[in-house]
């Protein structure tokens, strides 16, 4: 007599001993999952050394991925250029004739402030990188905006150091593995900059919203001085970012500040420069006044 072909789970101890598995499987990994969350939430930096160990690993393929989007970026924009190059051209010359009006008030300008930094006997450290690295990805539909670059310890990078482009600031170094290292974006919610308007200085801080944008949140609460078009560059307070470093433009006023669009976007950066972190000089030393001068 054949078996019924709807027999209970029961009816086999080979089946409850894979049905008491599969519960038991599914309990510990949510368990595992849950324990992970928690630690990764309470201390963020518990998986630092295996999060530089994945980056490390995918160092290599990354830096492939990165040619190759630079490479269909450059073709894009070669096809796009070819048919705007009438109009695009009278608009550069007419960039180039504003330009050099500017160039002479800059040459002006720079000789002034040479002529008084010499009158101050002050001097300027120009800043030495430490190393010049691509940026092989960046996260880009996350709350949170890290990116990773393609050097680490091998090339002298060290967690805190600040990243530029040549377009400006781009965040600073947040943890670094043997070959590479994660950055901090200034997009992000928990980058916090000290900036200043560059024409004049009014102070304010270049906080990330997470969406690709910075809020900037004046010192001085009042009428906002603030007007669409103004260049934020950092203020240096604090130390960590060498003052004079393009951040952002304002796009949007709000009514104690602005959100400002980034100039360094890291979609279009392909190279970064990484520089040794900046302190402010100390201050000069008081006169010494000897007690002859004081009893008279």
């Amino acid at each position: 007599m054949a078996p019924p072909a709807n027999r209970r789970s029961g009816f086999s101890r080979r089946a409850q001993y894979s049905t008491f598995l599969h519960y038991a499987a599914g309990f510990i990994g949510a368990v595992v999952g849950l324990i992970l969350l928690v630690v990764s939430i309470v201390n963020p930096d518990a998986f630092s050394i295996l999060r530089g160990a994945a980056s490390d690993v995918t160092e290599s393929p990354a830096q492939v991925v990165a040619q190759g989007r630079g490479a269909s970026q450059n073709f894009i924009t070669t096809v796009a250029g070819f048919f705007k190059t009438g109009s695009q051209h009278a608009r550069l010359e007419r960039e180039l004739a504003e330009a050099k009006l500017r160039l002479v008030e800059t040459q002006a300008i720079r000789l002034e402030n040479a002529r008084l930094k010499q009158l101050m006997n002050l001097h300027e450290d120009d800043a030495q990188p430490v190393a010049y690295a691509r940026m092989v990805g960046s996260t880009a539909s996350s709350t949170r905006r890290f990116a990773t670059l393609g050097a680490g310890r091998d090339r002298g990078v060290a967690k805190g150091m600040p990243v530029r482009s040549h377009m400006g600031l781009v965040g600073r170094v947040l943890e670094v593995g043997a070959s590479s290292a994660r950055v901090l974006l200034v997009t992000d919610t928990e980058s916090v900059v000290p900036v200043r308007r560059a024409r004049d200085g009014v102070p304010a801080f270049a906080q990330g919203v997470g969406d690709g944008t910075i809020r900037l949140r004046l010192l001085n609460l009042g009428l906002n001085p603030l007007r669409p078009g103004d260049v934020m560059v950092t203020s240096g307070s604090g130390g960590l970012y060498r003052p004079g470093t393009p951040i952002a433009v304002v796009a949007q006023l709000l009514r104690d500040g602005a959100i400002a669009r980034v100039l360094s976007n890291p979609s279009d950066t392909d190279y970064v420069v990484v520089e040794k972190a900046w302190a402010p000089p100390p201050p000069p030393p008081l006169p010494v006044v000897d007690a002859k001068s004081r009893k008279r």
